[in-house]
């Protein structure tokens, strides 16, 4: 118990780690438990999609693509141009000898191999994870994002993730919560039609 203690107090690192990419693009933060969070959300719904894929591999996958970075933080790609990281060794110490090592060892290996169509939803879940945030800060009025976002699009490699990413450009990122359509704006909640 006292290895899954550490290892749960360490994965609590990632709720601390900052993405680095945002001191690039001028806005936008978040750290890496948000974005493996909503990558695992984004890996199931694709693998939703998919007969032949196994969501709850695909979940996990996403979800533990970026453990690694508990140990070595995040590398932009600035940084990955002159920093190399042992990425393998920084996840054999962090799983260490916990029960459950060999599979987050086993989906994280797949992940990076990127060659099962698990390993490819997950891999285009991460991508449109990072879209979902450049549109966000695209609608905002950061217009570097625009173009992070046409070279995100490129590594997107699954149909269905395609799909997803011309949804990503074409929704406004306020319109789940802002909708314009109803009154709510002028009357309040109280005197809404929906909300009786």
């Amino acid at each position: 118990m006292k290895d899954i203690m550490d290892f749960l107090f360490e994965v609590g690192m990632l709720k601390k780690t900052p993405r680095t990419g945002y001191q690039f693009l001028g806005s936008g933060d978040e750290s890496v438990a948000e974005h493996s969070f909503r990558t695992a959300v984004i890996g199931y719904i694709l693998a939703s999609q998919e007969q032949q894929a196994d969501t709850g591999k695909t979940t996990l996958m996403c979800l533990f693509h970026d453990l690694h970075e508990a140990r070595t933080g995040d590398r932009n790609y600035v940084n990955k141009r002159y920093v190399t990281v042992d990425e393998r060794s920084a996840i054999l110490d962090l799983v260490g000898e916990t029960p459950f090592a060999d599979e987050i060892i086993s989906l994280i290996r797949e992940f990076n191999a990127g060659e099962t169509l698990e390993a490819r939803i997950s891999r285009d879940a991460d991508q449109l994870d990072l879209m979902m945030e450049l549109k966000t800060q695209h609608d905002l009025g950061n217009k570097y994002a625009e173009d992070w976002l046409h070279y995100a699009v490129k590594r997107i490699v699954t149909e269905k993730g395609r799909k997803m990413a011309q949804a990503i450009l074409k929704t406004d990122s306020t319109d789940w919560w802002f909708d314009k359509r109803t009154d709510l704006w002028v009357n309040g909640p109280e005197n809404n039609k929906k909300f009786k």
